[in-house]
């Protein structure tokens, strides 16, 4: 088996000048600005949403205060007990 050009570092050396960075004239590393900008339909459509998870919200604690002003709201006995064995479970 012949092997061409057993000296050839001509590819070694490629490899060698990409860990070279781009130094400034003060010595530290040239850094660009990262930079985000959201459009009004996004901001306006995250407002809606806000607004909309604020609703709902504003509706469940109302349902839930007319339960208990009219004492219908009962809370599953299942749901205390798991509660209570998850606190103890942690001790």
């Amino acid at each position: 088996m012949r092997i061409n050009e057993p000296n050839r570092t001509g590819m070694i050396n490629a490899y060698n000048k990409t860990g070279t960075t781009p130094v400034g004239k003060s010595g530290k590393l040239a850094m660009g600005k990262d930079e985000v900008k959201i459009s009004t339909e996004a901001m306006e459509m995250l407002k809606m949403v806000e607004d909309l998870q604020a609703l709902a919200r504003r509706e469940k604690v109302e349902q839930l205060r007319k339960q208990v002003e009219e004492n219908t709201y009962h809370v599953p006995t299942e749901k205390i007990a798991d509660k209570f064995l998850a606190f103890w479970r942690k001790l």
